[in-house]
Formats: structure tokens, C-alpha cells, sequence
């Protein structure tokens, strides 16, 4: 414990419950990837790598979580879009709906399974994985599907 400057007691650890709280563990991952800052200390999973993501678990959450919202990015205004141009149409406004669900079922269903070995190749490697390659790897699988969709490459297969 530290004296604070204004006369109060500062507890250094942030807790002053004697123990981690679970809810900051739980949310403190998903925090550290979306603002794409290094691991805290006093590392969530008890890892060795203090400044990367470096047991299969963080690495393959850290690149599943990305693609899950960068896949949203691109589906949520498309659905709108859909929803907005097709909503005096008897059949078309559905169409919304599965533009919805695909940009949240195709990451919970591809996504899991690219993440997962993306993230076995880095721990294979003994490599440890940076928040922004995960960034970089989870965008990158977002943008690999909407080419392909636009691309229309697997309507010449």
C-alpha cells in the first residue's frame, strides 16, 4: 500500500478485495484485443510471454475475435442497406435477415476452424502472437470472403 497525495490509501494491484475479481479476468482479454494493447501484467492465462499472445487460446480468440467483428463491419450496413431498399417487397425484406445470420454464422462456423489453425501454426512454430497480427490475420480472413463473394471466383469452379 502507497500513501496517496491527498491523504488516501492507494491499494497498488487495483483490487481491494484480497483477490482478483473474475469479471475484470474474464473481460480483461477481450479488452486487451479490441484496443490491441500487450498482455497486462500479471498475465490472464498465467503465461510465461508477458507481452504477446503465446498459448493457443489467446491466439486463436485473439484472431477469431477479429474476424467475428470485422465480419460484422461488413454484413451489419449491408443488411441495412438490404433491409432499407427491400422493405415494400413481399419476399425481399428476409433478405436482411440471412445477410444478418451469415455475417455471424460464417465466422462462429469458418472462422472457428481457420482461427484454429492459424493459431496452431503460430504455437507449432513456438511462435508467440503480437494483438495487431492477430488484427492483421482475423481482417484478413474477413477480407479474403467478401473478395471471393464479390469476385464471383467460385461460380466459374
Amino acid at each position: 500500500m502507497a500513501e496517496g497525495g491527498g491523504g488516501g490509501v492507494v491499494v497498488e494491484g487495483g483490487g481491494g478485495g484480497g483477490g482478483p475479481s473474475a469479471p475484470s479476468e474474464a473481460g480483461g482479454l477481450l479488452q486487451q484485443i479490441l484496443s490491441l494493447r500487450l498482455v497486462p501484467p500479471g498475465n490472464l492465462t498465467g503465461a510465461a510471454c508477458p507481452t504477446a499472445l503465446c498459448h493457443f487460446p489467446e491466439m486463436w480468440y485473439g484472431v477469431f475475435l477479429w474476424s467475428l467483428v470485422s465480419s460484422l463491419f461488413f454484413h451489419v450496413p449491408g443488411g441495412l442497406l438490404a433491409l432499407f431498399t427491400l422493405r415494400q417487397h413481399r419476399y425481399g425484406r428476409y433478405i436482411s435477415l440471412s445477410i444478418f445470420l451469415m455475417g455471424i454464422v460464417g465466422p462462429l462456423a469458418a472462422g472457428t476452424l481457420t482461427s484454429a489453425a492459424v493459431a496452431g501454426v503460430y504455437r507449432s512454430a513456438g511462435k508467440e502472437m503480437s494483438p495487431f497480427e492477430a488484427l492483421i490475420l482475423g481482417v484478413g480472413q474477413t477480407i479474403c470472403v467478401v473478395l471471393i463473394s464479390f469476385l464471383r471466383i467460385l461460380a466459374t469452379l
